[in-house]
C-alpha cells in the first residue's frame, strides 16, 4: 500500500445504538496503519434550505470541509421505506450546493449499511447510488456490503462478532483503499 488515505464515515442514522455506526467503527477498528478514518455525525445539520446555501451553518460547512480533505468516503446507512434515510439525503443536499461548490465532485465512495431485516439495505443502496450518478462520485460497485438480521451480528455494546461480516466490511474497506490510492495518482 502507498501513502497515507484519509477516509471519512459516516452513517445515515442519527440513532445513538445505531448498527450502523457501529457498523462504521468496526470498519475503523479494521483500517490498516497507513489509513486514517474520521467518522462524523450528521446529528445537528438542519434540514435543507436553499435560501440558506450562500451562507450555511457552521455544521454544514464542516461536513463540506470534512468530505473536501478526504481521500475516500465510506457511509453506512439504513434503509427506511424502501430508500435512504432523509437525514442522509438531506447531508448529500447541503454538501452539494450551492452549484459550482460541490464537495462530492469525484470522490471516491463506497457503501454499506445494516438492517434487522431479511432484505438489509440493498433498496437503499442502490437509490444512494442513483443519488451519486448526478453528484460526479465514483462508487464502488463491489463488494457488497448488505448486513441482515444485524441484531443477530452485534453484541449488546455494538461489537461486530459475525466473522462473515468482518470480512466484507474489509473487503469493502480495501476495495475503497485501492480506489482513493488510484484516484491520487
Amino acid at each position: 500500500m502507498e501513502g497515507k488515505i484519509n477516509i471519512l464515515g459516516f452513517a445515515g442514522s442519527l440513532r445513538q445504538g445505531s448498527y450502523n455506526r457501529a457498523l462504521l467503527r468496526a470498519a475503523a477498528d479494521m483500517a490498516p496503519a497507513n489509513v486514517s478514518m474520521t467518522i462524523f455525525d450528521l446529528e445537528g445539520i438542519p434540514p435543507f434550505n436553499q435560501d440558506m446555501e450562500g451562507a450555511p451553518p457552521q455544521k454544514v460547512l464542516d461536513f463540506k470541509a470534512a468530505i473536501k480533505s478526504a481521500d475516500a468516503i465510506l457511509i453506512s446507512s439504513p434503509e427506511h421505506n424502501y430508500s435512504i434515510p432523509g437525514v442522509l439525503k438531506n447531508a448529500i443536499d447541503w454538501a452539494s450546493r450551492p452549484p459550482g461548490d460541490s464537495a462530492w465532485n469525484d470522490k471516491p465512495v463506497a457503501i454499506m449499511g445494516a438492517s434487522t431485516g431479511m432484505l438489509g439495505t440493498a433498496r437503499a443502496q442502490y437509490h444512494l447510488r442513483q443519488v451519486f450518478v448526478v453528484l460526479n462520485v465514483h462508487t464502488l460497485n463491489r463488494p457488497e456490503v448488505i448486513v441482515t438480521f444485524a441484531a443477530q451480528k452485534f453484541d449488546e455494546k455494538g461489537n461486530l462478532t459475525d466473522q462473515a461480516t468482518a470480512d466484507k466490511v474489509r473487503e469493502l474497506l480495501m476495495a475503497l483503499i485501492d480506489l482513493a490510492q488510484r484516484a491520487k495518482r
